[in-house]
């Protein structure tokens, strides 16, 4: 590993010679290309840096020890020789963790798909709650947040509704929130206070480049149609919103969130190429073997994976045992501790499967 990470080195020291010439802002592609990756490698080299000069710490303190030193300073040497080895540990675990093989897709963009399920209109509110929550963790994050389409209910829940999140490794932080949220709760039309379950499921997308998804625009039906739902002042009024059927495979996207039907074509075109794109990666992880996947898992969007219990005020995520009483500040938004937590396990996993 060491000796693959001073070739790594190497590489990198080429990179900064390269992003130095002013030749390379004449090639925008390979500066876009050469910036990525420099990026991704910079964790590592400085994590390898700070091990090199902690080995050359350990090995100055050992043979500091070979010498004849008083008492005192014998101490101060061996405690320094504990301290630099005890350190050199840690930072190779850090090598590793770092080494693993990254998701493509982590510092991607993505679009987020919220549906109702079980639970008719109380579904269709959790559904409203799951958006909030989602937007204002995003917020907190400094994520964009924009809304690509959505079909509300007469009491302000959500059938279904579409939205991006764009940032610095969005996707990292979202993908494991695809499945199935299912909430347990006194519906407000509940007269005798029973608790009711409901679901609603949620799908998160990678967004697709312009160069991993080609569509024949003789692929497209487009048509363009009157905006709907339960309310607001362009409502029904221009036919701004926009209907694409992808013939191949039968996907209809629908936008209407924007004004002008340009907009909201260019989103739905997005919003085609990024299904596509889904249904071209999900084809090619199938492929993979069972016993290289991650245990915690993020595509099936029909596993149960987390339960919202309002009487009990607490979040259970299945995948990984771990349960938070915090229900009320996790639904404003403050979801960051769970996704750390199932980051941590799926890395857990990624390295356990690297030592079998």
């Amino acid at each position: 590993m060491l000796n693959k990470l001073k070739e790594a080195e190497a590489r990198y020291l080429g990179m900064e010679e390269e992003l130095a010439d002013p030749a390379i802002f004449s090639r925008p592609e390979r500066y876009a290309a050469l910036m990525k990756d420099y990026k991704v490698l910079t964790p590592v080299i400085e994590t390898y840096r700070r091990y090199c000069q902690t080995e050359r710490a350990h090995e100055e303190a050992k043979l500091l020890l070979e010498e004849t030193l008083d008492a005192d300073m014998k101490e101060l040497v061996t405690e320094e020789w504990k301290e630099t080895r005890t350190r050199m540990e840690e930072l190779l675990d850090e090598l590793k963790i770092l080494l693993l093989p990254r998701d493509p897709n982590d510092d991607k963009n993505v679009m987020v798909e919220i549906r109702s399920g079980a639970g008719g209109e109380e579904a269709a509110l959790f559904a409203a709650v799951l958006y909030r929550m989602y937007s204002m963790y995003a917020e907190a994050c400094g994520f964009k947040l924009s809304l690509m389409n959505v079909n509300e209910t007469e009491l302000g829940g959500f059938k279904e509704v579409t939205f991006m999140v764009e940032g610095d490794g969005v996707y990292s932080r979202f993908k494991f929130e695809s499945g199935v949220h299912r909430v347990q709760r006194v519906p407000e039309t509940e007269a005798q206070g029973r608790i009711q379950t409901s679901t609603a499921t949620v799908a998160v997308l990678p967004e697709a480049e312009d160069i991993e998804v080609e569509i024949n625009p003789t692929d497209i039906i487009m048509e363009s149609c009157k905006s709907s739902g339960a309310g607001g002042q362009h409502i029904n009024k221009t036919e701004s919103a926009v209907r694409l059927t992808h013939k191949p495979t039968g996907i209809v996207i629908e936008c209407q969130e924007e004004r002008s039907q340009f907009k909201n074509r260019d989103k739905a075109l997005k919003m085609l190429k990024t299904k596509l794109y889904d249904i071209k990666t999900t084809e090619q992880n199938e492929k993979i073997a069972s016993d290289r996947k991650s245990q915690v898992g993020t595509g099936d969007r029909s596993e149960r994976i987390r339960t919202y219990n309002y009487p009990q005020g607490r979040i259970t995520d299945h995948r990984i045992g771990l349960t938070l009483y915090s229900l009320e500040s996790f639904l404003n938004g403050n979801i960051g501790d769970m996704i750390d937590a199932l980051i941590t396990a799926d890395t857990a996993e990624k390295l356990k499967a690297t030592e079998t």
